[in-house]
């Protein structure tokens, strides 16, 4: 009777922790963005590579081009056009202190569309980024702004939407705002992880518990553990009635009744959205794809507005006592799901120990091998390091230096080190002005062009992983989907573009020797037809001016007819 009772006393100061959140923000002020009923494939703090997802994700049923209207009344204040990130985006400022995001758009409302595509022709530059007064483009609750999309870094057609605090660009949840979207379905635990805290979580790393479901609560076996300090993980997802998996709002670890940890996902800053490598498994994220999320706040993670203050999540078994664990998640709408379990500390196994290499969250840190050095700060790192950094003779025919292996790919670092690298022979001026420092980390590659110092090449990154330093002096090119000298009547010209390392740095095009706007679709780039070019105009030249990182340029010339 008494576990009961504290029990529902939990369930009732969740409650009103929930409310209390809701409350701080208008209801229904908002409305549904599209036109269409609001389905979810994503929602606000899921779990995204190296960040939070900042806002909602709208189904669009797989279609492009639905109608995107204004959320609520005020003026177009922001539109961004860029390759990745939100590809295009409209922002929305409303006299009640929010700004309504909207992102991976096809086209923007007519005159805004026309209003940008003259700054890009004036500017003789696809990307944007555009500041607009209140008087310019005012809109209404409901008006027509955009038409839906696919771009930016959009692995599918949907609408990304977010709501901010004008005043300090936080993003906000914005399923407290009221949202009619149906959901009756509970978090779903598929896993529970312990993780010895005497040293660190990378190592030896997480140790799985095997859940099981018992009606509506979530048990294991009891937890026999060889450290006398642990903290706990835990696997789980959120669904909607209808909808993907989605990310856990809110959670709370409790020992035998107490409350020793609990986090909820209300706002966060784009300033601290990568602190989201800090809250969950990184290794089992990147190896593994799989997201658990900590149940305790690690030494180096600052996110604020995230987990309880003071609570640590660190739980002390040296008393060997069986003590009784109950963990809790909760959707936005008070869903409910609890795993029950017993916890004990056995004898310990041998702790892991410092070296000399050991990078301690706080405290910056300089690693040298033979030819590299690598400077670390003292926000690097969520938790401690044993750091490991070795050479292996360059296998790569334009390797011109070792290979230098930073630890594992599979281990977070939070913000940019400085990695200084000498070549394994000498360099010409004209070679050093050639070479890129490439960083390999697994699943896609880094490449920045060196700055020199002497004969040392230096470059900032923010993963681990292998680096080389790559002589390039081979030529980017652009592969056209015409052939040269072809009558057109299609809708637009594509351009593939390659270059053998980095990337496509800079991008002209010139229609008989007037810049052309070709907008930059992932590798691709892509002119529609428009009044610069209409059906009939006869004979065209088009010239393409390219540079890739290590600042090789190429132009290239292609014919076609109207």
């Amino acid at each position: 009777m008494k576990i009961f009772c504290k029990l529902m006393l939990f369930v009732c100061v969740i409650n009103n922790i929930i409310t209390k959140a809701q409350n701080n923000y208008p209801q229904n002020y908002f409305r549904n963005p599209l036109n269409i009923p609001m389905q979810l494939a994503a929602n606000f703090g899921a779990v995204r590579t190296n960040h939070f997802h900042m806002g909602l994700d709208l189904r669009t049923n797989s279609q492009e081009n639905l109608s995107v209207v204004a959320a609520a009344d005020g003026y177009v204040s922001r539109i961004k056009v860029e390759r990745y990130g939100f590809g295009n985006a409209v922002y929305i400022t409303h006299p009640n202190g929010y700004t309504t995001v909207y992102a991976h758009l096809n086209k923007y409302f007519d005159r805004l569309d026309e209003y940008v595509k003259e700054k890009q022709y004036k500017d003789e530059k696809w990307e944007q980024d555009i500041i607009f007064s209140p008087g310019q483009f005012p809109v209404t609750k409901g008006q027509l702004i955009a038409l839906s999309g696919n771009t930016g870094g959009s692995a599918g057609p949907h609408l990304h939407f977010e709501i901010r605090d004008t005043k300090t660009e936080e993003c906000l949840n914005p399923l407290l705002f009221g949202f009619d979207i149906p959901d009756s379905i509970a978090p779903v635990i598929s896993g529970l992880y312990w993780y010895d805290r005497r040293f660190s979580t990378y190592e030896p790393g997480a140790n799985g518990i095997a859940v099981k479901k018992e009606g509506n609560t979530y048990t294991t076996n009891i937890v026999q553990v060889n450290s006398p300090s642990i903290s706990f993980a835990v696997k789980a997802v959120d669904k909607a009635n209808k909808g993907f998996n989605l990310g856990v709002y809110q959670a709370e670890l409790l020992m035998d009744g107490k409350l020793v940890y609990g986090f909820s996902i209300d706002k966060i800053s784009y300033d601290d959205t990568r602190y989201q490598n800090g809250c969950i498994d990184y290794t089992k994220f990147i190896r593994d794809k799989m997201s658990i999320q900590h149940l305790s706040v690690l030494p180096g993670m600052k996110l604020q507005h995230y987990s309880a203050p003071n609570l640590s999540g660190i739980i002390d078994l040296q008393d060997e006592k069986i003590h009784n664990i109950e963990i809790i998640l909760k959707d936005i709408n008070g869903n409910t799901s609890r795993l029950i379990t017993k916890v004990q500390f056995n004898t310990a196994s041998d702790k892991v120990s410092f070296t000399d290499k050991t990078i301690m969250p706080g405290e910056g840190k300089t690693i040298v091998t033979e030819n590299a050095e690598i400077n670390f700060s003292r926000n690097a790192v969520y938790d401690a390091l044993n750091f490991n950094a070795y050479e292996n003779p360059g296998t790569d025919l334009n390797a011109v230096s070792n290979s230098i292996v930073l630890h594992s790919l599979y281990i977070p670092v939070h913000d940019n080190y400085t990695l200084r690298i000498k070549p394994n022979k000498k360099l010409t001026n004209e070679e050093k002005d050639k070479a890129v420092i490439m960083l390999d980390y697994g699943s896609d590659k880094d490449v920045v062009k060196g700055k020199w110092s002497g004969n040392q090449a230096e470059g900032q990154f923010n993963r681990l992983g292998t680096v080389k330093l790559i002589l390039d002096t081979s030529l980017p090119s652009v592969s056209p989907n015409w052939k040269d000298g072809v009558l057109i009547n299609s809708s637009s010209l594509r351009l593939k573009g390659t270059t053998s390392t980095g990337d496509i740095v800079s991008f002209r095009a010139e229609l008989d020797g007037k810049w052309l706007r070709f907008a930059r679709i992932k590798d691709d780039f892509v002119y529609t037809f428009d009044e610069k070019c209409p059906k009939g105009s006869g004979s065209h030249i088009l010239k393409i001016t390219i540079e890739n990182t290590a600042g090789n340029i190429n132009t290239q010339t292609f014919t076609f007819h109207r």
